[in-house]
């Protein structure tokens, strides 16, 4: 988690639960709604990776991943806002509650991926947050946007926020690994362990630069 200290699960109150489960009903229709918008997205995404495919002979995406966010998740993060705890709340304050993960070959196609997505027109450009340009403190980096896409419905229209994270092979090498030992571990990390990932995210970055220097070269033989 970037940013304050994630709230301890303890801190979260009963009616809190409550309120995001208690109607079941439109809690299913939540689930159903954002599993659309990860599926709307990345038919998108696989469609423009095939048309790069044809017109290129080569694949901007290695690959995608997608997630929904858990409900203890959803809470905690209304709870650390001072949100109301309940569906429309979660809807209406939460970006990031169906996330996509796109991993690019290199960084030139992290932003033309994200070119041609947000020249769509359906699709609405809500935050754009370029950790790839401006790193984060820990040496992350991703180019991150929140997206609005319409979910057409039997009976309405809903508009959907969705996360699309966009990052290389070896930044998603680091951040992978990264998470695996600041927070699976569940201890402290030591400041020097802290400055050495650091230092690797740097070395990973430079390497990044280098592959894709590489590869323009030797497109112009």
């Amino acid at each position: 988690m970037m940013g304050g200290k994630e709230p301890n699960t303890n801190e979260i109150l009963p009616d809190q639960t409550l309120a995001l489960f208690g109607d079941y009903r439109k809690l299913l229709e939540m689930d159903h709604l954002y599993n659309a918008a990860i599926r709307e997205m990345q038919v998108k995404l696989e469609t423009l990776n095939d048309e790069f495919k044809v017109k290129y002979e080569r694949s901007p995406i290695h690959h995608i991943e997608s997630r929904l966010k858990s409900k203890a998740s959803i809470i905690k993060k209304l709870v650390a806002r001072k949100s109301e705890v309940s569906i429309e709340s979660a809807k209406q304050n939460l970006n990031d509650i169906a996330g996509i993960r796109v991993v690019c070959c290199y960084i030139d196609d992290v932003y033309s991926v994200a070119d041609m997505l947000l020249r769509q027109s359906d699709l609405k450009l809500i935050k754009r947050q370029d950790y790839i340009e401006t790193p984060n403190y820990n040496g992350y980096r991703s180019l991150h946007l929140d997206i609005q896409l319409p979910i057409f419905l039997s009976d309405k229209t809903e508009y959907v926020n969705i996360e699309v994270q966009l990052r290389t092979v070896a930044m998603d090498f680091w951040a992978s690994l990264e998470h695996d030992l600041r927070y699976k571990s569940g201890k402290d990390t030591p400041e020097e362990i802290n400055l050495e990932m650091h230092i690797c995210a740097d070395e990973i970055a430079e390497i990044d630069r280098r592959m894709q220097d590489m590869y323009k070269r030797i497109q112009q033989l």
